[in-house]
């Protein structure tokens, strides 16, 4: 079976209107113990933060996927499956899985006509492949992701271009499951509403909580040190770029609230991928502006991102400082080594690529980038794990040529990324999604924060400058969820 073809189980015919989830399930064929059945129907819309709130209140594991400027917003609930395999072969073996898991599967498409289900609905893995897909020590605070996991959710909520859909899945007995399923989504949904901003209310409050710095890995004596060391190895010719990183802990008197950051991380960024998931009581989240992949049968986008400037003060300030970042040889030099590489790895697989012709600038809210769109036809509909993996890491988070820059920094970073500069996204049943690059992101549990940020070094890199850049790639999630006390600015 190809990534794009249907499963054999899938229904023939749509459900008629106003059948509920749990009577769709219950339409399905019997199915084996462990195989797969899932049905989605139409439903009405909910605010996508306020259902990720819900099932948080109960403790649920939960995943939050949200493009404002686009519309789009999915959210499951739960865990019906998953595959988390470690290594570089966790792109494969994932794929392989849920391919599997497919072919034996009983799915319905709820009342949707022809030819399929929006892009999006329907049964969804969310997840995210780790940077390296090393598998975290018990007590990192990575454990609770492990190297990699793609989870199909036993409730998803899907806001497409088309309306909006719920879908549930379970690989358990069929009847008691069904119901208790359509239970716990009418109880969440209800309770979505009750949490939702009411129309004109002020969506996300201001972030009060004082954040202390506890810890920083590399210091600034370190980041200073591997900043020099980083720069020679460019400018001796062993590599092209590298990428260095910091992870900053930092603790508040008061308890961090992962929604209302969500909130306003959504709010700040429209432009951004916002995105969340909880795992054993910890919220990975972030707003990332870097898709890594998208496709769509054998249409596919990327993009290379790499250079970065602050934003001005006022409207003078900003237009210069985008001008002097698309005329600084610097930043253009760090951008071209990204395309070059993205351009180098795709053109075997296309049968069209596009590429803009020079980089625009990103003004995101507290930086910008150079930036440059890709997009074109595949030569075969391969899917998105099969591309991603391809591409993964881009020298915009590891360096090039990867393999020097990957070496460089396990040896010298002094910590483990986990999911940070990873792929993160959702895989749909046809083999299509997207992948973001986890950026602008950071760990939250009870009073405690772990943040990450990092700099791509090239031969005339200035470690107080690229400092700075770092503090201000930290700035979104810092501000979204607290205060910076007096020092740590």
């Amino acid at each position: 079976m190809t990534v794009a073809d249907r499963p054999a189980g899938r229904a023939a015919a749509p459900l008629a209107g106003g059948i509920d989830i749990g009577a769709a399930l219950d339409a399905l064929p019997a199915a084996q113990p462990g195989d797969l059945r899932s049905a989605t129907v139409p439903h009405d819309d909910l605010d996508a933060i306020a259902l990720f709130a819900a099932a948080r209140e109960l403790d649920l594991e939960v995943a939050l996927w949200l493009q404002p400027s686009e519309g789009v917003a999915l959210v499951g609930v739960g865990r019906a499956w998953a595959v988390e395999p470690d290594g570089p072969a966790r792109f494969t073996v994932a794929g392989r899985s849920w391919r599997d898991l497919l072919a034996r599967a009983r799915l319905q498409d709820g009342v949707v006509t022809e030819p399929a289900l929006p892009r999006g609905a329907g049964p969804v893995l969310l997840g995210g492949l780790g940077f390296t897909g090393r598998t975290p020590a018990t007590d990192d605070e990575w454990a609770p992701y492990g190297p990699a996991s793609l989870v199909l959710p036993e409730l998803a909520f899907a806001r497409t271009g088309d309306g909006a859909y719920v879908t549930a899945a379970t690989t358990g007995g069929e009847g008691a499951a069904s119901r208790a399923l359509a239970r716990r989504w009418e109880a969440l949904a209800a309770r979505a509403r009750e949490l939702a901003p009411a129309p004109g209310a002020v969506v996300a409050r201001p972030a009060a909580a004082p954040l202390a710095t506890t810890a920083e890995r590399p210091d600034r004596a370190a980041w200073d040190r591997l900043v020099g060391l980083f720069a020679g190895a460019v400018g001796r010719g062993r590599l092209d770029k590298v990428v260095l990183a910091r992870r900053v802990a930092l603790r508040s008197p008061l308890e961090l609230d992962p929604v209302n950051a969500l909130r306003r991380l959504a709010a700040a960024g429209p432009e951004s991928t916002t995105f969340a998931f909880v795992r054993d009581g910890v919220t990975f989240l972030g707003a990332t502006p870097e898709r890594l992949a998208r496709t769509e049968g054998r249409a596919f986008r990327t993009v290379a991102i790499a250079g970065s400037a602050p934003r001005g003060s006022d409207a003078a300030e900003d237009a210069r400082l985008a001008a002097a970042l698309l005329a600084s040889d610097k930043e253009r030099e760090e951008h071209a080594v990204v395309v070059a590489m993205l351009r180098d790895a795709l053109r075997p697989i296309v049968e069209r690529l596009d590429i803009a012709t020079s980089p625009e600038v990103l003004a995101l809210r507290d930086v910008q980038h150079l930036s440059t769109p890709m997009e074109g036809v595949l030569r075969d509909e391969t899917g998105i794990l099969a591309l991603a993996e391809l591409l993964h890491p881009t020298p915009a988070v590891g360096g090039e040529p990867r393999d020097a820059a990957l070496a460089l920094i396990a040896e010298h970073e002094g910590f483990d990324r986990g999911w940070y500069a990873g792929p993160v996204g959702w895989l749909g049943s046809d083999g299509d999604g997207e992948l973001m690059v986890a950026l602008r992101c950071g760990l939250v549990e009870g009073q405690r924060a772990t943040l990450f940020a990092g700099c791509g070094i090239v031969a005339d890199s200035e470690p107080g400058r690229e400092w700075e850049e770092s503090r201000i790639k930290l700035r979104p999630v810092v501000s979204a969820l607290g205060r910076p006390v007096e020092g740590d600015r």
